[in-house]
């Protein structure tokens, strides 16, 4: 596997491993080793398959507050997406800063966001699975997020969603002095 951070500290593209035959092929998506080699939360709490049958599907952004903090890992196993990465914590040096990666299926790639980022994305394919390894549990009382639109972060999506959550649409704008993530 091959690792190459983001401009966001402790986000990651990592190159899967892929090993084939004339039976097929074997990808490795999960190395706790190499993750630990570059800081990378290695424990799995859940893993989340995601499947989104039409184009413009949007989720996101989320994150989760102390103690249920998490880091994620996601895998396009299906079609493709554009994923936004911003970075909540606030004693790093990109604090409210964002980071974008397109993930299609052959590519053979995941992204890693690291604890104390939100992450959201947009399915740029119909029929487009996502497969998250998950370092925290799930806690919704712990869960937050703020609107894929808020002016203070301007994220250029490459087009308009076409499918959204109305909890996704409902969040409120993020508020710098007040919402930001201390680890």
């Amino acid at each position: 596997m091959k690792y190459r951070e983001l401009e966001i500290k402790g986000a990651w593209i990592i190159e899967h491993g892929v090993f084939g035959d004339n039976r097929g092929q074997l990808e490795r998506i999960l190395d706790r080793s190499g993750f630990e080699q570059h800081n990378i939360a290695a424990g799995v709490e859940h893993g989340l398959i995601s499947t989104n049958p039409d184009l413009g599907t949007l989720r996101g952004f989320h994150f989760q507050r102390a103690p249920f903090i998490e880091s994620k890992t996601i895998t396009c196993l299906s079609g493709s997406i554009y994923d936004v990465i911003v970075d909540l914590r606030v004693d790093s040096p990109t604090y409210c800063a964002w980071v974008s990666v397109e993930l299609n299926a052959g590519d053979h790639t995941s992204v890693h966001v690291p604890r104390g980022c939100a992450n959201a994305w947009l399915t740029l394919s119909p029929d487009t699975s996502l497969h998250y390894y998950m370092a925290e549990q799930f806690s919704p009382d712990h869960g937050q997020g703020f609107r894929f639109d808020d002016p203070g972060f301007n994220v250029q999506w490459p087009a308009a969603p076409l499918v959204i959550a109305e909890r996704d649409l409902n969040w409120s704008t993020f508020d710098r002095t007040r919402d930001g993530i201390q680890l």
